[in-house]
């Protein structure tokens, strides 16, 4: 994992100034050196620059980038943030057809692709990647981005030049561009957030390349156009053979993606997602002689003040020590004090560059950095709820059947406390509407599909595009913050293919949850913990933490040059903190109540001020 930046201006030779803009993009490494510590480099050639900062996990000597490789009709380069998983086919592939290798990096492997059978190569590729690709030969800039959007690569347009990079940060160290939000970006932070439209960076003119597409700047200009859609088609195996074909693509791309030339971990949390991936993969491992380590998350004190819900019906610990004991991994437990929580609020604005999922975010990226001086490469269970149907929305008709985005139905949080002249200014819950329908709209279908069954595809959409991206965005800047690497195997792109278009009642047989990726663990995992009913990511229930946040925004509100009084109303505030939070009405997906909304206004305050954000 790395990061990757750089700019292409097509009618300006920046070769004239290579002093000056060797320092732009020194500059924009240097923002983005927590995603990758160990190298950096850089590519400057006529109108074009590529910046590159290095995580080392395969081919540790001789992987350095910008690669760079020079033919008669000009040089090619290339920057990449991610990794190949069948890099070794590929490679076999390219060298029967003459491709010669001077290293066992991926990244070759994408550049002596791109060079020989043009953009389409991208086609080809199983992995999580964010690129850009300079072909001098015919002086074109190419962008492309994986599939369902794990790796980020965000850009803009600034006097001529298209200007990119892996994190926004990067964008705002390039001379002219600058930290501004409108009043679209505000109804992004305020009536989405933490999530955000697809495509978009919230900042005024700053975009992202969609998941699963390519965009070209070149003298005519600049086009951004898919190289792979997520189709509705017809399910015509049956329950058993579907079972066996689901078993076989998680059991394949956790063995893809154990693909390392560093030793590789996973996160286990106990329930069938982390334990489906870390069963595997310990299998796999043995088999090469190597114990698996793995690591459970929890917070200090909770089992003092957990309490069962239907959404948390048990604590998560007991079971992952359970998992990790049948499977013989070296476990750890890492533990989150309530100052960790609250100091890594501004840190997760830092790596995320926006506000984000509060202390859900923050513990992640406390623990990712706990996690990192041990293994510099995990594998998760991120992505099943949304592939699989593990949500509540999936299953309650109230839910199923709302209008608007299922995980962020209530706005009455949202606006708790806005002032009433932000909430006339800011049309929220339409924004929000508007995005949801828009999305909607998109939803790959079937002719003549039942009411029911295409409602069910159209929630499915909405996951894929919404929730699940904000969790992938979580998980890359919590993790890359502390320059450690999470793979998501079972959003590998073959089984989104293949369960988008499996009925609900083979995914869900019996009304089990998540039973079709249940059945096909089978083998893997005892009864008890296969079966298992889901329990989410962990949260704080110590009543200590909320009142750490109630005391951090009181002292924000009285000081003049906060910058989030301009959107609160002190009094509402104030009456919020008087009256205790409600933990069982979430505003956001399954854990975000009464303390996360303080929190993510904490978050909006800092980052307002830490990037000294122009509201226009």
């Amino acid at each position: 994992m790395c990061g990757i930046a750089g700019f292409f201006h097509p009618t300006e030779n920046r070769e004239d100034q290579r002093i000056r803009w060797r320092a732009v993009l020194n500059q924009m490494n240097r923002v983005q050196k927590r995603r990758g510590p160990d190298d950096e480099g850089i590519f400057l050639e006529k109108g074009t620059g590529l910046g590159h900062v290095r995580l080392s996990i395969i081919d540790l000597v001789s992987g350095h980038q910008p690669m760079v490789r020079i033919s008669e009709a000009g040089s090619c380069a290339l920057v990449l943030n991610g990794e190949i998983y069948n890099m070794t086919e590929l490679k076999q592939e390219l060298q029967k057809d003459g491709a010669v290798f001077e290293t066992s990096s991926d990244t070759e492997v994408l550049l002596l692709g791109l060079m020989r059978q043009g953009p389409s190569f991208v086609k080809k590729l199983n992995g999580i990647f964010a690129a850009a690709f300079w072909d001098g030969r015919e002086e074109r800039l190419w962008l492309f981005r994986d599939r369902l959007g794990v790796k980020p690569l965000f850009y803009t347009f600034c006097e001529g030049a298209l200007v990119f990079s892996s994190e926004i940060k990067g964008l705002l160290a390039y001379p002219g561009v600058e930290p501004e939000v409108d009043a679209r970006g505000l109804c992004e932070i305020f009536g989405l957030g933490p999530a955000k439209t697809c495509g978009q960076g919230v900042f005024r003119g700053i975009l992202e390349i969609l998941p699963g597409h390519m965009a070209c700047q070149d003298r005519d200009g600049f086009r951004e156009s898919p190289y792979w859609k997520l189709k509705a088609k017809p399910h015509l195996d049956s329950f058993p053979e579907t079972v066996e074909k689901t078993a076989w693509l998680v059991e394949d791309a956790v063995r893809l993606q154990l693909l390392s030339d560093v030793p590789v971990g996973t996160f286990l949390s106990g329930g069938i997602d982390s334990s489906l991936v870390t069963a595997i993969s310990a299998r796999i491992l043995k088999k090469r002689g190597k114990t698996l380590n793995t690591f459970s998350f929890d917070f200090q004190d909770n089992q003092k003040y957990f309490r069962s819900n239907s959404f948390q019906p048990d604590q998560d610990g007991p079971w992952a020590r359970k998992t990790a004991d049948f499977l013989h991994t070296t476990h750890r437990c890492l533990e989150c004090t309530n100052q960790d929580q609250l100091e890594g609020l501004y840190k997760a604005v830092d790596a995320r560059d926006l506000p984000c999922m509060a202390d859900v975010e923050s513990s992640m990226l406390y623990f990712c950095s706990k996690v990192a001086p041990i293994n510099r490469v995990v594998l998760t269970g991120e992505c099943a709820d949304e592939i699989f149907g593990g949500y509540p929305w999936f299953h309650r008709k109230d839910l199923l059947n709302a209008r608007g985005f299922p995980w962020s139905l209530d706005f009455s949080p949202r606006k708790a406390l806005l002032s009433d002249e932000v909430l006339r200014e800011l049309p929220l819950e339409a924004y929000a509407m508007e995005a949801c329908e828009n999305t909607l709209r998109q939803t790959p279908r079937l002719p003549d599909e039942e009411p029911v069954r295409a409602r069910q595809r159209e929630i499915a959409w909405l996951n894929l595009r919404w929730f699940m991206l904000t969790l992938l965005d979580r998980m890359d800047r919590t993790s890359m913050y502390s320059g450690l690497e999470a793979r998501v195997p079972l959003a590998d792109h073959r089984i989104v293919e293949y369960v988008f278009n499996v009925p609900w009642e083979m995914k869900c047989p019996d009304g089990i949850v998540k039973g079709l990726l249940r059945h096909a663990g089978e083998g893997f995992l005892p009864t008890e913990i296969l079966w298992r009913k889901k329990s989410p990511y962990p949260k704080t229930y110590d009543p200590a933490y909320e009142m750490l946040l109630g005391d951090a925004l009181k002292e924000v509100l009285v000081s003049p040059q906060a910058p989030i009084r301009q959107f609160l109303d002190t009094k509402k505030v104030q009456r919020f903190l008087d009256t205790p939070s409600d933990y069982g009405r979430p505003w956001y997906g399954q854990l975000m109540a009464g303390p996360q909304l303080l929190a993510y206004m904490l978050q909006v305050n800092y980052w307002l001020e830490a990037y000294d954000i122009r509201v226009l």
